[in-house]
């Protein structure tokens, strides 16, 4: 390198060191230093480049300015770049200004100040609550204060405006909601404002919270997605995992179970807010409840970025593949067996000649997988196998819920529906098939393949007439009888149209190589 630096610089000599190289009389030498100049000149060059290079090159567009700090695009789908700019850079304490906590379009909270509390009780189903500002943690009162921002005045009247909410989306059944953990929101008060000791911070987060819960139904698969992580969903996505999950009733369960799924929605570790007594502060405020939309619903027309269920599956998508790559990219082949995936039962609404049915299946064209149910295998293996169905069929129960695993615009949901459970089962998924854009298809069973029909005789209102018999029962005779008191053993020929006819739409929908 030396020999190619200019000799203009070879004649600087400035002052004299002791030499220690041992020589003979230890004398001193002067000291030239262009070597070592020139070092530190092409050293900051090459710093100055690594460092900003790789941000001008960059594609930009033109008319705004190069914004350095904005984040880096999440893989877990496409976001709107207006919707927010990113938490921890730009604004006061370390959060930008421009950050949308409320994604909700109508919401009488989307236009909050940029300190306050703000609660959107208008849903049938669910509360939800935004505090912006300095939000910090009080574990032994389950409380979360808003502190007033520095050099501000506090206010004087904040005992009196206290926000209670119990974050569960189902707040009409009076019952289970008893049994959700109420969390306060309130202003700080003056002297706790004041002081410099209470309530200081042991964690300081550089995102917003969202507090929801793990409790309720969620144990069920069907309630985990519909009341819990579809809402949650529907609350943050717009955040772009830039969110902290504080969880009451956490559990290990339901931890191993959705890690995939906390993990796609936040880049931080959940706080198990029940045990974890240190001060959690939180400069981008929190979201305290979840947004509900309807049963598997996405009503695009609620959100500012115009989301689908299909984005839902999308994000799914995602956090079950290993590889972090989008799906169903494979080019088109030849002509295959279409697979039709049956799910298999244990208990009540069995199929219980579910090995002729898959006989019939393989008969009429179909490769066949019996997909076992509640056998603890890792959703993320129980993706892969529905995500290939063509055709996924099963009697009415939670696991029907995996539709959302099913490839949006080429497959099908064949839902097996017993006795006196009709209505039911259409109005839990035939909806969200198509949100979906999933063909959805509806085996209702008559009484002769009913196991009722061995235990009431023909003409009993129970077999004859099962929404008679319903009226005045309520869900304890649909739960007893038509749920938990019923198996199926399916008209061969009957059946056996419907599979040839969803068989048909299955060759039909597969791509064409070119």
């Amino acid at each position: 390198m030396a020999s190619t630096l200019p000799d203009t610089t070879k004649g600087l000599v400035v002052d004299t060191v002791e030499d220690g190289s041992g020589g003979a009389g230890g004398g001193k030498k002067p000291i030239r230093w262009p070597g070592l100049v020139h070092f530190f000149f092409l050293l900051s060059v090459v710093m100055c480049a690594l460092v900003y290079a790789p941000r001008f090159l960059e594609p930009t567009t033109f008319g705004g300015g190069v914004d350095f700090f904005k984040p880096r695009p999440s893989p877990l789908g496409r976001v709107a770049e207006e919707q927010v700019r990113g938490v921890g850079g730009g604004g006061a304490n370390g959060v930008e200004d421009a950050l949308v906590l409320d994604n909700q379009v109508n919401s009488p909270c989307a236009s909050m100040p940029s300190h306050g509390i703000c609660c959107d009780r208008s849903n049938f189903n669910t509360d939800v609550c935004f505090m912006a500002g300095d939000v910090r943690t009080d574990a032994a009162s389950l409380s979360f204060l808003l502190f007033p921002p520095p050099h501000a005045t506090p206010n004087v009247t904040v005992d009196d405006k206290v926000e209670r909410i119990r974050p569960y989306t189902r707040k009409w059944e009076r019952h289970l909601m008893e049994r959700i953990h109420e969390v306060r929101l309130r202003p700080a008060r003056p002297d706790e404002a004041a002081s410099s000791e209470r309530h200081r911070c042991d964690v300081v987060h550089d995102a917003p919270a969202l507090v929801m819960t793990a409790g309720g139904y969620t144990g069920n698969l069907f309630h985990a997605f519909n009341d819990a992580f579809l809402p949650a969903w529907l609350t943050v996505q717009h955040l772009r995992r830039r969110v902290v999950f504080v969880v009451l009733a956490y559990n290990p369960w339901w931890a191993g179970t959705f890690r995939e799924l906390v993990s796609g929605l936040s880049d931080h570790h959940v706080i198990d807010i029940l045990h974890d007594k240190r001060t959690h502060c939180f400069p981008a405020g929190a979201i305290v409840g979840t947004r509900f939309h309807g049963i598997l619903a996405v009503d695009h027309a609620r959100t500012r970025d115009n989301r689908t269920l299909v984005d839902f599956h999308n994000f799914l998508a995602r956090a079950y593949s290993e590889d972090s790559m989008p799906e169903h990219t494979a080019p088109p082949q030849q002509q295959r067996r279409p697979r039709l995936g049956i799910f298999s039962r244990k208990g009540t609404r069995v199929i219980e000649n579910e090995a002729a049915v898959a006989r019939l299946a393989t008969s009429v064209g179909y490769d066949v997988s019996i997909l076992e149910t509640a056998n603890g295998a890792p959703l993320l293996s129980e993706y892969a196998a529905v995500s290939a169905c063509d055709v996924l069929a099963g009697v009415h129960g939670a696991d029907l819920t995996k539709l959302l695993f099913l490839r949006p615009g080429r497959a099908a949901l064949l839902q097996v529906a017993p006795l006196g459970v009709q209505p039911i089962a259409r109005g839990c998924y035939a909806a969200a098939c198509g949100m979906m854009e999933v063909h959805y298809e509806q085996y209702d069973v008559v009484a002769k393949e009913s196991s009722l029909s061995r235990r009431y005789a023909a003409d009993d209102v129970v077999v004859a007439d099962p929404e008679k018999a319903k009226q005045g029962k309520g869900w304890d005779l649909v739960k007893q009888i038509y749920l938990g008191g019923q198996n199926v053993s399916l008209d061969l020929d009957r059946f056996g149209d419907t599979l040839r006819k969803l068989h048909s739409r299955a060759l039909r929908m597969q791509p064409v190589a070119p």
